[in-house]
């Protein structure tokens, strides 16, 4: 089992899940990052630091949450690795915005 990266990281991206993560397990985008289930650990280091509460174990993911455990999956594959980020100059204006997933920008970032 692997944690997932969910819709309350959209637009924030505070990356305090990304500096704790043993496995380097984090891949990030231009306002999200996700977490490769091949790699994740499943320490759960990363849900307990989030300040958003976006991160939660696959098993027990919502049913609205459920498309994240995917979207992290494909991402990943697509998304540099990330060992250090930091939070997008805007978080702390949409951390706690609901229905967010319009606001998911896909396009790789610029190497």
């Amino acid at each position: 089992m692997a944690y997932v990266v969910t819709e309350a990281c959209i637009a924030c991206r505070y990356g305090e899940c990304v500096a704790v993560c043993p496995q380097g397990a984090f891949h990030a985008g231009p306002n999200f990052v996700v977490i490769n289930p091949v790699t994740c650990a499943n320490c759960g280091l990363c849900e307990m630091v989030c300040p958003v509460n976006a991160i939660c174990a696959a098993a027990d993911l919502p049913a609205a949450q459920q498309a994240y455990r995917q979207l992290n999956a494909q991402l990943s594959g697509v998304w540099p690795v990330v060992r250090d980020i930091d939070p997008l100059p805007d978080a702390d204006a949409h951390a706690f915005d609901t229905d967010k997933r319009d606001r998911l920008v896909i396009e790789r970032p610029s190497s």
